[in-house]
């Protein structure tokens, strides 16, 4: 089992020296913000070295385990072989997945967004069960979540959300959700009983760091404020604090309502708008925000990326990958790491 080939352990140890460094010089907690991108490249670097150690504690113990079985002829000692192999072979594996996460913003965290498809109550409350999905994911994966804009509907799910998932390689992970996601099932509303299609597009970008220096023209920016309509008590629904800023020459829209302040929610908007615009600004090679024209408010809703069936059969499949299972209610309670690992290796490939 080789593992050092993962690692780069040196060049790993020498950033954490360097990082240690930094964080000695006088001054340095001054700056909050950047002292807290320092501390969190610390603790990557320190996760991977421990992550190697673990590692290695493991195939020491197989080796360990191996000699026993075979000096003492003790068969008794398998099913403990068996059950640590297992356990390298999951850390291996994850080790593996992070060293496919190699693209310029994979290790920041993510901004995701769930827009119901057309059919009313129907795509809207499957909107809300993919919310209900993802935040499961992230809860088992340990990160953090805020929701930063929320549209209700009175009868039933939401319209739309947008959330921000912080934590380590957050939209690394989560950039294998962008696209359209089908359900097939028996609706719940309708009185038939018949079989329904729904759709919900998600869209993943990754949060930029305010180092990045974006230009934005003022007077391409339609600001907006109205009443917000999500959590948050008497304050938030008896002031104008909520923020829609619309990007005229895309025609990209985003919006905050979760702090209390409108200058915190026009702030939160902006990075919002910023980070859309800088992936856009990647994708389309261009040299600078102001060369991008063009809509870009939706993904495609022909983009299909996986169906979840519920009826007449049971099964999520993924188009791109092919990665299946018949366990949908596995998936639809967060179990998304067969599926994101499976884009993640299909991506590599492609490189």
């Amino acid at each position: 089992m080789r593992l050092v080939g993962l690692f780069d352990l040196e060049k790993l140890r020498d950033e954490n020296r360097a990082l240690e460094l930094q964080m000695q010089e006088p001054g340095f907690w001054n700056d909050q913000e950047k002292a807290q991108k320092v501390s969190q490249k610390l603790k990557h670097n320190t996760n991977r070295i421990d992550e190697f150690n673990s590692l290695k504690q493991l195939v020491e113990d197989i080796e360990l385990l191996v000699e026993m079985i075979k000096e003492e002829d003790d068969e008794s000692q398998v099913p403990e072989l068996i059950k640590t192999m297992d356990e390298a072979e999951d850390q291996l594996e994850n080790a593996r997945l992070v060293t496919l996460l190699s693209d310029e913003y994979d290790e920041n965290n993510a901004i995701l967004s769930i827009h119901a498809g057309a059919g009313g109550t129907e795509a809207q409350d499957w909107a809300e069960m993919l919310l209900r999905m993802y935040t499961r994911w992230i809860e088992d994966k340990g990160y953090k979540m805020d929701i930063y804009d929320m549209q209700t509907d009175t009868e039933a799910g939401i319209k739309s959300v947008t959330i921000h998932v912080e934590g380590e390689n957050a939209y690394g992970y989560l950039k294998s959700e962008k696209g359209v996601h089908r359900l097939v099932r028996i609706s719940p509303f309708d009185a038939s009983n018949r079989r329904h299609t729904s759709f919900a597009s998600v869209d993943v970008i990754p949060e930029i760091n305010d180092d990045i220096d974006i230009e934005i023209n003022e007077s391409d920016l339609k600001i907006d404020t109205y009443r917000s309509s999500g959590a948050g008590g008497q304050h938030v629904n008896t002031t104008d604090s909520a923020i829609r800023i619309t990007h005229i020459p895309t025609g990209i829209v985003v919006s905050c309502q979760n702090q209390r302040s409108q200058h915190s929610n026009k702030e939160t908007a902006m990075n919002m708008l910023k980070s859309k615009l800088m992936e856009i600004k990647k994708l389309e090679n261009k040299e600078k925000i102001g060369d991008i024209q063009g809509k870009y408010n939706q993904i495609a809703w022909g983009s299909q990326i996986r169906s979840y069936v519920f009826h007449p059969y049971s099964m999520v499949k993924d188009h791109r990958t092919n990665a299946e299972t018949g366990n949908v209610q596995a998936v639809m309670d967060g179990n998304l790491d067969m599926f994101i690992n499976e884009y993640l290796k299909m991506k590599s490939k492609e490189r």
